[in-house]
């Protein structure tokens, strides 16, 4: 599977032993970074080119670690298309895919071990979307949530344009 992989200073130890897993298990990973540990970057200059490949289809799934996992999962979910979950227990890791359509795994790294972390990037990567009615109803009211939300941006932007609220 073509996996995609970021994150900042707080989960870069762990982004790179998940790294050196996914290759070990065959996977072809797209690094989006960081390259380095900098205690000075920020969590959505890796992040958001992750989401931003994983909703146009560049990368089939993506993995966002930081420090919680929190900043990782708000970020990763502005972008439209990108169904992200912050994930602390197995289940969750491939319920997230199977019933929602996770196409992000949001990690903590200060939260979990590598050995836990890989299980649930394990799970996350072997689940497959159920294709299930009522789940594919349930994204659909999601998705026009989305659309909805961005639209009413758009609008309320012109309008601060034009001076007015």
């Amino acid at each position: 599977m073509r996996v995609g992989i970021a994150t900042d200073h707080g989960g870069f130890w762990l982004k790179e032993d998940l790294l050196a897993r996914l290759a070990a298990a065959g996977h072809e990973v797209v690094d989006f970074g960081a390259n380095r540990l900098d205690s000075g970057d920020d969590y959505p200059d890796f992040v958001t080119p992750l989401a931003r490949a994983v909703a146009a289809g560049k990368v089939e799934r993506g993995i966002a670690v930081c420090g919680s996992g929190v900043g990782a999962s708000v970020c990763a979910n502005k972008v439209p298309g990108v169904r992200a979950g912050l994930i602390s227990d197995h289940f969750s890791a491939r319920q997230g895919v199977e019933d929602d359509h996770m196409n992000i795994i949001c990690l903590g790294a200060r939260t979990l071990g590598p050995f836990l972390a890989w299980d649930f990037v394990e799970a996350f990567l072997a689940a497959e979307f159920s294709q299930a009615e009522r789940h594919l109803r349930r994204l659909a009211k999601v998705a026009s949530r989305e659309t909805k939300t961005n639209s009413e941006r758009s609008r309320s932007g012109a309008r601060r344009e034009l001076g007015g609220m």
